[in-house]
């Protein structure tokens, strides 16, 4: 599994994460909440090896992350970032076959086993019929796929997704969480997920980890960690807790006039 012990992580004089502990399991999404400046991008970077560590330990099955080149790294980890826009130059096929670039030769020529692998994550994405199109001509969802593809070619047991439903219509960010959900299962990938929608945690992530100030504060199944006292205490909002009507699972809607508010309902 994916093993993080007592990360500590600074930017100048600011400690960003403090003493971090957390495991994640393959075929499991770990949704990664908290308020904005907890720390959710930080850990990402960090295992994905973009900011130095100042303490801790960082493993895959064993493996030191911190300690590994930069390629070795990238066989073992992926990442979705954040919504970018893609350079137009580029077209769909030639940007995911950038996730092989930890397989290529120093020339930079993809293999066949690199267009096949890059082949097979279009497939599992639903972007063969995109393959020639530029980034640029593709909508936001479009382009969102088109991250995980790449992500999906690097064939790495680990998958990390900082915030990749920011700036998709209710739409795309279903239609990409279930893709996700899917792929966890199905590759048995461990999946840490950073995601400000508590919901659609509760709905797809196995279990949920709270950051607060660059320190774990809460972790758990999503229906440990969504209670209301935890909520107010974390992101300073009221909110009420029901089942979903359906599964089950924890639906958090905020408070419309929460207790001490001057607003009054008309």
């Amino acid at each position: 599994m994916l093993t993080i012990r007592n990360l500590t992580v600074s930017y100048k004089t600011r400690l960003a994460l403090e003493g971090l502990d957390l495991e994640i399991k393959p075929g499991e999404i770990m949704g990664l909440i908290g308020p904005n400046g907890a720390g959710k991008s930080t850990l990402i970077r960090a295992i994905s090896g973009v900011i130095p560590v100042q303490e801790g330990e960082i493993r895959w099955l064993g493996k030191d992350l911190i300690r590994l080149g930069a390629r070795a790294r990238a066989r073992l980890v992926a990442v979705v970032p954040q919504a970018e826009h893609q350079g137009g130059a580029f077209s769909v096929q030639q940007t995911i076959l950038l996730g092989r670039t930890a397989y290529m030769s120093w020339l930079g020529h993809p293999s066949k086993a690199d267009q096949t692998a890059a082949s097979q994550a279009m497939e599992r994405t639903g972007l063969q019929s995109l393959a020639e199109r530029h980034n640029a001509e593709l909508s936001g969802g479009e382009q969102q796929r088109v991250l995980l593809a790449r992500a999906l070619a690097q064939q790495t047991p680990v998958l990390l997704l900082d915030e990749p439903t920011n700036h998709l219509d209710l739409q795309h960010q279903l239609s990409f969480l279930r893709l996700v959900r899917e792929l966890a299962d199905e590759q048995n990938l461990a999946v840490l997920m950073a995601i400000h929608d508590l919901n659609q945690v509760a709905q797809y992530a196995d279990r949920a980890a709270l950051l607060d100030q660059g320190r774990l504060v809460n972790l758990g199944t999503p229906g440990e960690v969504l209670t209301p006292e935890t909520i107010q205490a974390v992101y300073h909002v009221s909110v009420q807790r029901y089942p979903h009507p359906q599964s089950g699972v924890p639906l958090i809607l905020p408070e419309i006039n929460p207790p001490g508010s001057n607003e009054h309902s008309k």
